[in-house]
């Protein structure tokens, strides 16, 4: 699954509020849409508000000036003052941003101080914007007043305008062909032996983009976007052989051999590609299968697909992704609606389609029975992963499936948990280079 990208960090007691998230773009290019005008307007603030650019002087002393106005009509247009205190190119700017009238005179009081980190991070730039309030009372008015929500959106834009604006298009997706004639997009990056990264539910190789870089020093990686998700294309009707095909593509540009690296349901998906494929696939690494084999957990509804087809044939895509979301991660309701405050809420809906094929992937295994004895009986060796953190249904998984296969050991990654691959993928990565270490 996909993993909530935004953090928000609030401190009380020095009034700030902390919005941060790994954006896939570097620095540089973060820097540039961050402070050059012309970029700036395409992407600040909320979606659906526009913002105009009057006045952008990046130099300690310098003057921005900006509005931003609702695109539907609804409410006042917004004006604000900000002058730069510090610039420090690409990795800091501090600036005192305050609401204005429309003649540019400063609301009293409304000053905040601002501060944006650049951070090179694994698979593109953590951005981070502290914003110190003058009191907590006005730390919590912007709250209300949908300050999380706005950044948590500009970020998002932010990083949509440079993938597909500043770098004119989209970023460095080759191409190939699958069986069927499905167009398969995929970044390659790295040196040494082949390793394909075979993605989750809702999510796109843009999920394992810092993984693939942890890997590149080690491996010759294959990113790519499943069907129907990200610049790859689909064929209807759908089946899970299909998408072993395209594995078998990528696997075939890469030179006939290769290693599969899957998380989630993709580690399923992976899991009967290497049964498939035979001798194509080198070695096969997993992280947290989500089999449900107990009473650890209650199992998925047997009308499960049933139901995300009729959400998706009636245009109810985000409920759709909130049922995946309920009923197969197993999110409590009350937590969802601060879910789809984030933009990774969208990202979901758009591939909200594809969660039928990683249910039919999964098949009958979230039943709450023990794993299919005949389903998997290759002989490729696997490395089945949990985090040491996750619950126990991956545990269980982990160690069933590790008893099943017949060249298969199970190992735990200290103080990680079911989004590692996001939030830890240098620990992840580690763990796979020093996997293939040991087997030379």
């Amino acid at each position: 699954m996909r993993t909530r990208q935004t953090r928000i960090y609030r401190d009380r007691e020095r009034r700030e509020l902390t919005v941060e998230r790994i954006v896939a773009i570097s620095p540089k290019l973060a820097w540039e849409g961050w402070t050059e005008p012309q970029h700036v307007a395409r992407w600040w603030g909320p979606r659906s508000w526009t913002s105009t650019i009057y006045e952008m002087d990046v130099r300690p002393g310098g003057v921005w000036r900006y509005s931003l106005k609702s695109d539907d009509g609804t409410g006042e247009e917004a004006f604000c003052r900000a002058v730069y205190q510090d610039v420090c190119e690409p990795s800091k700017l501090v600036y005192i941003d305050s609401f204005a009238d429309r003649d540019w005179n400063v609301v009293e009081n409304s000053e905040m101080l601002t501060t944006v980190h650049f951070e090179k991070a694994a698979g593109g730039t953590k951005l981070r914007i502290v914003t110190r309030f003058a009191s907590v009372h006005d730390l919590e008015n912007a709250e209300a007043m949908g300050m999380i929500e706005g950044f948590t959106d500009a970020f998002a834009r932010l990083e949509e305008y440079v993938e597909t604006t500043l770098t004119g298009g989209k970023i460095n997706m080759k191409t190939i062909i699958s069986k069927d004639g499905t167009r398969i997009a995929y970044q390659k990056q790295g040196n040494g032996p082949a390793i394909v990264l075979v993605s989750s539910a809702a999510a796109d190789h843009r999920d394992a983009a810092g993984l693939a870089e942890q890997l590149a020093d080690h491996f010759t990686v294959y990113n790519y976007d499943r069907r129907g998700r990200g610049q790859s294309s689909d064929t209807t009707p759908y089946a899970v052989e299909r998408e072993i095909e395209d594995i078998e593509a990528l696997i075939r540009e890469a030179g006939g051999n290769a290693s599969l690296f899957g998380s989630s349901s993709g580690a399923v998906l992976a899991l009967d590609a290497a049964n498939k494929l035979g001798n194509q696939v080198s070695k096969l690494y997993l992280y947290e299968p989500p089999f449900i084999i107990n009473d650890s957990r209650k199992p998925v509804s047997a009308e499960y697909i049933d139901q995300l087809n009729k959400f998706v044939e009636t245009g109810q895509r985000s409920e759709a992704v909130e049922y995946y979301m309920t009923e197969a991660v197993g999110i409590p309701t009350e937590y969802i609606e601060y879910m789809k405050a984030d933009p990774s809420w969208k990202s979901m809906e758009s591939m909200a389609h594809t969660l039928v094929y990683d249910g039919m992937i999964m098949g009958e295994t979230q039943s709450g029975k023990p794993l299919p004895t005949g389903r998997w009986e290759g002989s490729v060796p696997t490395l089945v992963m949990t985090g040491e953190n996750s619950e126990s249904l991956f545990h269980d998984a982990a160690k069933a499936l590790a008893e099943l296969l017949p060249l298969a050991e199970h190992h735990t990654l200290s103080g990680q948990d079911h989004s590692a691959v996001m939030m830890a993928p240098g620990v992840l990565a580690q763990a796979i280079i020093n996997d293939d270490v040991k087997m030379k």
